[in-house]
C-alpha cells in the first residue's frame, strides 16, 4: 500500500523564528490517523531563521537523526558533544539514559532540515552523538545507505531500521528494496512513486510493499526511512 500526504496538508506551526511542518503528530498538531508509522514517530520538516534555534532541553530513549538540507545546525550537549552539520550532513542522537541538547542555527541564512524520531529497540542505553557528511553523487541504481543499526551504515542507530538518501538526475529510475514500513521523503524536485506523482515537502507512506519504483520526473532528492514495522502503527 502506498499512501501519499501533500505537503500543503501536512499539520504544523510557524514561530517566526521556526516555521515547522509535521508529518506526524507533533507538539500542538494532533491527528489520531498519523500517529506514528511503525517505529517512525516523528518527521518534522523545518526552517529555522539566522541566529536563531533549540535551546537546551532534554530527551531520553529517542532516536533523533537530522538531516541538513541548506544551511547548517551547530549541535551542543552534557555529554562533551558539540560540533557544526552542514547541508548533506546527518547527525544522529542516541538520547537513551538521558542528554540535554541545544541545536542552533548560527550561519547567516536559513537552515532547512528533516528532524527524524525513531523508537529505539532497547531503552536505557549510553546517550551518544555523531554526525558525518555525504557526498551529493547522483544516484543511478540505487540510494545511498547513511543511518542504519546494523553496523553497515557510516553513521549508526539503536534500532533496525535503515535511512537512505538519493540525488536523481532527471529521468533517473530506481527499484529500492524495502524492508519492514517505509516512509519516503520528497526534498527536492518531483517524482513518481510507483504510479503516484508526489512533489517536493510530500511524504509517502509504503507498507506491505517489498519493492516501489521510483521515477526522477525532473532533478529530485529523495530519503527513504525503513523501520521494522513490529509496532502498531496508524
Amino acid at each position: 500500500m502506498i499512501k501519499r500526504y501533500a505537503f500543503s496538508d501536512l499539520g504544523g506551526a510557524n514561530y517566526g523564528w521556526l516555521n515547522a511542518k509535521h508529518h506526524f503528530s507533533f507538539a500542538n498538531y494532533y491527528d489520531p490517523q498519523k500517529l506514528s508509522h511503525g517505529e517512525l514517530m516523528v518527521v518534522n520538516d523545518d526552517r529555522i531563521a539566522p541566529h536563531t534555534g533549540f535551546d537546551t532541553h532534554p530527551h531520553r530513549d529517542m532516536e533523533i537523526i537530522t538531516y541538513v538540507r541548506s544551511g547548517a545546525i551547530s549541535h551542543q550537549d552534557d555529554r562533551g558533544n558539540k560540533g557544526r552539520t552542514p547541508a548533506g550532513s546527518i547527525q544522529v542522537m542516541s538520547a537513551g539514559t538521558g542528554i540535554f541538547h541545544s541545536e542552533y542555527n548560527l550561519e547567516d541564512e536559513e537552515t532547512s532540515l528533516y528532524q527524524i524520531w525513531i523508537k529505539p529497540a532497547h531503552i536505557g542505553v549510553a546517550p551518544r552523538w555523531e554526525t558525518a557528511e555525504f557526498p551529493k553523487t547522483p544516484a543511478l541504481n540505487k540510494l545511498q545507505l547513511v543511518v542504519s543499526g546494523d553496523g553497515i551504515a557510516p553513521l549508526q542507530m539503536q534500532q533496525n531500521a535503515r535511512i537512505f538518501v538519493g540525488h536523481l538526475n532527471k529521468d533517473t529510475k530506481i527499484e529500492h528494496p524495502i524492508q519492514g514500513k517505509a516512509y519516503l521523503l520528497i526534498s527536492e524536485g518531483d517524482i513518481i512513486v510507483k504510479d503516484s506523482p508526489a512533489h517536493k515537502g510530500d511524504g509517502v507512506a509504503i507498507s506491505d510493499e517489498v519493492s516501489v519504483n521510483i521515477t526522477a520526473m525532473s532533478d529530485a532528492e529523495v530519503l527513504v526511512i525503513e523501520v521494522p514495522g513490529l509496532q502498531d502503527a496508524r
